[in-house]
């Protein structure tokens, strides 16, 4: 196993450059996911560590070698790509093997193996299946298979679960992680959804543009993001956001719409944000919002506002329904040390909620 390191490293195809001055250190045995939206530069990233594009400027270290120039079969890597790419001919014991057969491992031994590895990842008995006969998610966990039986340095994963319905993602999701935490493997993950990146990480780095907008835990991210793309980027649903300004607790919008913030904040011209489990919809005769929809979800609501113009969003307990109906009026508060502001103008953050994350932002 072996940490990753990523110094000053830029990818630039003629004169269009994807990534910028990219650094980024990722410790030995951490998940690391990277996280944005399309054309962002995190799969071209992750190719270049895996050796599958080459590096126009900087350095990529695996552990102490620097691996930069190096052949992606010589860097001690694995990857599962989206598409998993499985031998249709070969059983799920030959395709687990396949790894260990192209290095001249004995038969016996490679098949001893891949039956292991296949138990721990629930495949047993289906050894003697082919692909065509598997499942989505059983294909994905015999590509996963694959890739662990080489036992390599580091894990890389692109998109491995963008193939699969939205059950079947969350079961292979929670086997990954599993995975993972049992091999202590160094893994880097990449997706542009932003619940995958905050439920398998603990570590998470936001791309923008081929640069590291925010890196830090999940946790870190999601209660201090640093401008105004990861705040509305990350987190669904997305943060509220307001452009007002402050008089003491009260903050109000260019519209004239008031909210209570419970905090004194920055003076001047500011852009507002509040997730939407922290603005609070209170029905009121006199309110100057409006409910708009109402979303129920079990055992809570998504409910949209009309704000004079503007969309918000809240998200509320089913059990703080009562009151609340569509086309009814409602007030707005925001829970006491739960706002963010930002520059209007640049988008940086300068005030907001406190975490235990760690962030930094490059």
């Amino acid at each position: 196993m072996a940490g990753v390191r990523f110094s000053g490293v830029t990818k630039s195809y003629g004169s269009t450059t994807v990534v910028h001055d990219l650094d980024m250190e990722l410790p030995d045995g951490s998940f690391t996911v990277l996280v944005g939206p399309s054309g962002c530069g995190k799969s071209t990233s992750l190719r270049m560590l895996a050796g599958l594009e080459t590096v126009t400027s900087g350095t990529i270290s695996i552990g102490d070698r620097d691996v930069t120039h190096l052949a992606p079969r010589d860097r001690d890597i694995a990857m599962v790509f989206q598409n998993y790419a499985l031998y249709p001919h070969l059983t799920v014991r030959e395709n687990i093997a396949f790894p260990l057969r192209a290095t001249r491992t004995p038969r016996a031994g490679a098949l001893k193996r891949a039956d292991e590895i296949a138990d721990s990842l629930g495949l047993g008995n289906l050894l003697g299946r082919k692909p065509k006969d598997l499942s989505g998610g059983q294909q994905q966990r015999v590509a996963i298979g694959r890739a662990i039986i080489r036992e390599p340095s580091v894990f890389l994963f692109d998109e491995p679960l963008s193939n699969l319905d939205a059950k079947l993602r969350v079961e292979t999701r929670t086997e990954l992680l599993q995975i993972q935490r049992r091999l202590g493997i160094t893994s880097v993950y990449v997706t542009h959804d932003q619940e995958e990146a905050m439920t398998l990480s603990d570590r998470m780095i936001v791309m923008r543009d081929g640069r590291t907008a925010q890196a830090g835990t999940p946790l870190g991210v999601y209660a201090n993001p640093v401008d105004t793309f990861v705040a509305t980027f990350v987190g669904s649903p997305k943060m509220n956001l307001l452009d007002g300004e402050f008089t003491g607790e009260t903050f109000t919008t260019t519209s004239g719409f008031e909210i209570t913030v419970g905090v004194a904040a920055a003076r001047g011209p500011v852009t507002l944000g509040v997730r939407p489990d922290d603005l609070m919809p209170v029905p009121a005769e006199d309110g100057d919002a409006t409910v708009k929809l109402i979303e129920l979800l079990g055992p809570r609501a998504i409910v949209t506002l009309d704000v004079r113009g503007a969309e918000l969003t809240s998200v509320v307990e089913a059990a703080r329904l009562t009151g609340l109906a569509e086309g009814g009026r409602v007030t707005l508060s925001a829970a006491a040390g739960a706002v963010h502001v930002f520059d209007r103008e640049s988008g940086r953050r300068s005030v907001g909620a406190n975490t235990d994350g760690n962030d930094t932002s490059r």
